[in-house]
């Protein structure tokens, strides 16, 4: 009996992270790795010591995402009582004291880690966690219109892709200040999709989304924008020779911009990843893009 209750009580915890969004954080930053050791290391490192610096610096960036996902849980229980009751908070099963340990043991495990890698790691990833961290608590930057997806697209956009390449490379070369741009944009338009369930539930506890300040059609619009410029801006940049050529391919996610747009204006609950269709796809939009570049970058390095 003892036993049941330990594991119930681990299983909900493990909830409390929502497992699914971990694997962004860990797929994306792993993917930036390889690249980032494919293009700028000129030292070859055996398949032992290449794993051992990977997978320490992925799971930092899980720590830090499951971190952020029990903080926000913890400050959001009002909201998740109307839109989410199933959560673990709302259903009774771990405290918001619990949330705040648990979020704070996270994140000291992810600073902590992060210093077996290098000094510029471990500073992008103070500074992701300080986004994080601000979105959630007071005065809560997630309340604020248009600023709320801003904190949300540059750390886990843009600098998590600076802070990826900076493992085995210089984040301020071109090639990754490129992609982190092209990531932010994408996940600026694409954040608005994690927000069509809980319109109702933000609304009612002063959160300003464009969701439920300027409607479902005026908010997949905007966003369509930001995640087809996303892509559209590989173009500029290989005219400006800032990427090469090679990278053209990555302007067809554009389609894939479409689909997330489609599926925000015919929203469907998909309860296996707790949100919506569009939401899912976005996830999955981002992991292509992540692999894209990964072995394009391969192939053009070798």
């Amino acid at each position: 009996m003892r036993m049941n209750r330990v594991t119930n009580k681990l299983k909900d915890d493990f909830e409390l992270l929502r497992p699914f969004t971990l694997l962004a954080p860990l797929f994306v930053s792993l993917c930036v790795m390889i690249a980032s050791y494919t293009y700028t290391t000129t030292m070859s490192l055996s398949a032992l010591a290449l794993f051992r610096i990977l997978l320490p610096a992925s799971i930092c960036f899980a720590l830090l995402n499951g971190a952020s996902n029990a903080l926000n849980q913890a400050m959001d229980w009002r909201e998740d009582k109307i839109s989410k009751p199933y959560r673990p908070i709302p259903k009774g099963t771990v405290s918001r004291k619990e949330a705040f340990i648990l979020s704070s043991i996270l994140y000291s495990g992810a600073f902590a880690l992060s210093g077996t890698i290098n000094t510029s790691f471990t500073g992008i990833l103070c500074l992701i966690a300080l986004f994080s961290i601000t979105y959630s608590v007071p005065p809560r930057i997630k309340k604020i219109l248009i600023l709320n997806q801003a904190w949300v697209a540059f750390p886990r956009g843009f600098l998590a892709i600076m802070g990826s390449w900076s493992v085995f490379g210089n984040p301020l070369q071109p090639l990754p200040l490129a992609m982190g741009c092209v990531a932010a944009l994408f996940l600026f338009g694409g954040t608005a999709t994690k927000d069509i369930l809980d319109a109702q539930a933000d609304k009612t506890v002063g959160t300003k989304t464009m969701v439920n300040v300027l409607g479902l059609r005026k908010t997949t619009f905007i966003s369509l924008c930001f995640m087809i410029a996303a892509f559209f801006l590989i173009l500029p940049l290989v005219y400006l020779q800032i990427l090469q050529a090679i990278f053209l391919p990555l302007t067809l996610l554009i389609f894939f911009s479409g689909a997330i747009g489609w599926n925000m204006l015919h929203t469907r609950h998909n309860q296996t990843y707790e949100n919506t269709s569009a939401w899912t796809l976005m996830y999955a939009t981002y992991f292509i893009f992540a692999l894209g570049f990964t072995v394009i970058t391969i192939v053009f390095s070798s």
